[in-house]
């Protein structure tokens, strides 16, 4: 908007709600970096040049939103080939018209670059907009990193009334999040509550429209347990994340009903005219707003004056509100129970789909449309509870596309309920198994599962910033969605990890026999390497189609890794492959695969790869390999004394004599005992 210019509204009403409603606008969207935005960050991983490729890509893409934002409230789209490809988009509030959309984003692809100076990767929240742009991809993708919380120049609360106003934003904050999460397709949804006799609070959430339901709720549920810490108390507060905004205010901030008809030309000259030529009945109007425009220049003036100030004092005071490890409360992922008992219709044995050691798993739909599994726990099982939170506290955590996530949980008496989201096609082992149904895996199905399970266990180890081992990895725990893609479930034996921490022990030896490293089923030593040698073990088995039949009370080699090991030997490891890919695989990716199969499941820790390697080598078909050694075929002694004495394994022998459980979307189903 250029300096002078009176920006188009769709407002209603008198004249001096217009005149008001064109003063809002231009103060909250100036026309000059650092008057109209609300916050901003600048990512400092990647710079680039003046005049480079990547700056003629960022100027073409950012003039592509601009015009786009004329025709719609939400657009993203790139410019340019990698290196230097810029992926960008932009999210208008879900209430405002398309002039306002335009004029908001056109000041933030002014904005973002004069506050964010040659850097490859920045976000920017305006009151009615956001941009963002980025040099790797984007889209479709949950992040909550970076992130703002608060709201600049926030000084006062509602002192006497923070419980009452507590109470009315979680009720509301829980109906609108649903609402934005599943019930709309702008992923837009705003509520109102009374909190005292004379006051009300308006709330807002709203998500980008190319993320998920779950992961739209997710994010929204993250950002209101973020308010919860920064904010409490105060008389507005926001939580802005590259996905989604959360926002609250004692104040009306947003428009309840949709706008109406633009104001035209003629009326924006007649309010001009009005101006230059004041009559009597028009004088006590002009009064009143010339009043409200001095307080507001004057409240602008503070308020840039202030931001500076305000963002130190805010980071200082809660210097973790942007790690998104942080342990997130509890309470802000809670369901009420009698929702979780009306979408499995009470738990009944037609919702059914899963049965193990911690419970049984049901499928819920919400009146929304919204399906989910539900994992009851058993009442009678004892450490049930302790499992229960370890796993709320773990995957609360984890954001990555090949993790199985977690929407919430419930707590009723004895009641103890997970909620996850429902996966579509259920686990791997239904497949890869079944003589039947594993003709609907072809190789490159397959290439595609093998891949996407190293890339989330490769998250667990080294991308998130806490290190998780999963310790149970196993086909039974992959869930696959409606395009076959593999999703990591069953968190509830995972160890939580330091930073720099690489190994431990345990006494109680958890996970299932075929499975488990020798170093964790000898003497209880588990580190990343002992999950490398269950995916090496997983890659062979979806490969071949063939369970690793191990049982810990027989000494014959004859199982697959041992099979493996003969046709690498003969130099006929093709053998290994499932009959039902004969007429259609690659040779080479089929080869290679057994090659990191068979390097994952070394004797020896030291010689397995870090997932790191491994998804490096799936990804560079033509790197050379390094030669692998014998892998540990078996426990290599049945003397008494060898092993850990058989009641302190806990685990679910799945030998050729036991029927392994199987479930139609298994979250969560290992057969445990206590530890």
């Amino acid at each position: 908007m250029s300096q002078g210019e009176v920006p188009r509204l769709h407002v209603s009403g008198t004249f001096p709600t217009i005149l008001l409603s064109s003063l809002l606008f231009f103060l909250l969207v100036g026309q000059s970096a650092g008057d109209g935005y609300l916050l901003y960050t600048c990512t400092n991983k990647a710079n680039f040049t003046n005049s480079s490729a990547f700056q003629d890509n960022l100027d073409l893409i950012l003039s592509k939103l601009s015009a786009a934002a004329a025709n719609t409230g939400f657009y993203n789209d790139t410019a340019g080939r990698i290196p230097d490809k810029v992926y960008s988009l932009f999210l208008c509030r879900g209430d405002v018209n398309l002039d306002i959309c335009q004029t908001c984003v056109q000041a933030a692809s002014q904005d973002l670059v004069k506050v964010c100076p040659y850097q490859k990767e920045a976000n920017i929240w305006y009151d009615q907009c956001m941009l963002r742009y980025s040099n790797r991809p984007i889209f479709s993708t949950l992040d909550l990193d970076p992130s703002r919380s608060g709201y600049p120049n926030q000084s006062s609360n509602v002192s006497g009334h923070v419980e009452q106003l507590d109470r009315a934003l979680n009720k509301t904050f829980t109906d609108i999040i649903a609402r934005a999460a599943f019930s709309t397709s702008i992923k837009f949804a705003t509520g109102e509550a009374a909190f005292d006799t004379l006051r009300t609070v308006y709330c807002l959430a709203q998500c980008t429209p190319d993320i998920s339901g779950s992961d739209c709720y997710l994010c929204l549920n993250t950002a209101k347990a973020y308010l919860g810490k920064c904010c409490d108390g105060n008389e507005r507060a926001a939580q802005l994340w590259p996905n989604c905004v959360l926002r609250y205010s004692i104040y009306p901030f947003y428009q309840p009903k949709a706008p109406p008809p633009s104001l035209s030309t003629n009326a924006t000259a007649t309010v001009i005219q009005v101006i230059k030529e004041p009559n009597s009945s028009h004088l006590p109007i002009i009064i009143a707003t010339s009043t409200v425009m001095v307080f507001l220049l004057l409240s602008t003036v503070f308020y840039l004056r202030s931001r500076r100030r305000n963002g130190r004092r805010m980071r200082r005071s809660n210097p973790n509100v942007n790690d998104v490890d942080e342990i997130i409360s509890v309470e802000y992922l809670q369901f009420e129970f009698n929702l979780i008992r009306a979408a499995t219709n009470n738990f009944s044995t037609a919702n059914k789909i899963g049965q193990g050691g911690f419970g049984c798993v049901y499928k819920g739909t919400f009146s929304t449309g919204q399906n989910v599994a539900v994992k009851r726990l058993s009442k009678n099982f004892g450490q049930g509870e302790v499992e229960f939170k370890n796993e709320i506290v773990l995957v609360a955590k984890l954001q990555h596309k090949n993790l199985v996530q977690l929407l919430g949980f419930c707590i009723q008496g004895e009641e103890r309920l997970l909620i996850y989201e429902f996966v579509q096609n259920t686990s791997l082992d239904n497949f890869i198994f079944d003589p039947t149904k594993c003709s609907q895996l072809n190789w490159s199905t397959r290439h595609k599962i093998i891949r996407g399970i190293a890339r989330g266990l490769l998250y667990l180890h080294e991308d998130s910033r806490i290190k998780i081992i999963h310790r149970d990895l196993k086909a039974s725990n992959i869930l696959l969605d409606d395009e076959m893609n593999p999703k990591i479930s069953d968190f509830g034996m995972a160890r939580l990890f330091v930073v720099d921490q690489t190994q431990a022990n345990t006494s109680r030896i958890v996970g299932t026999y075929g499975y488990m490293a020798p170093e964790y089923a000898m003497h209880g030593h588990f580190s990343v390497k002992s999950d490398v040698f269950s995916f090496g073990v997983l890659l062979l088995e979806i490969v071949s189609g063939k369970k690793n039949n191990y049982s810990h009370q027989s000494e014959s080699s004859e199982n697959l890794l041992s099979h493996a090991w003969r046709y690498w030997n003969e130099g006929t490891l093709l053998e290994l492959m499932d009959t039902t890919l004969i007429n259609n695989y690659s040779g080479h990716e089929v080869l290679r695969c057994i090659h990191i199969g068979l390097l994952c499941v070394q004797e020896n820790t030291v010689d397995r790869p870090t997932m790191a390697s491994v998804v490096h080598m799936l990804s560079c078909n033509s790197e050379n390999l390094p030669i692998p050694s014998a892998p540990a075929f078996f426990i290599p002694t049945t003397r008494e004394g060898d092993l850990p004495p058989r009641e302190h394994y806990s685990s679910t022998t799945e030998s050729s004599t036991s029927k392994p459980l199987l479930s139609t979307n298994n979250v969560s189903i290992t057969e445990l005992h206590p530890r």
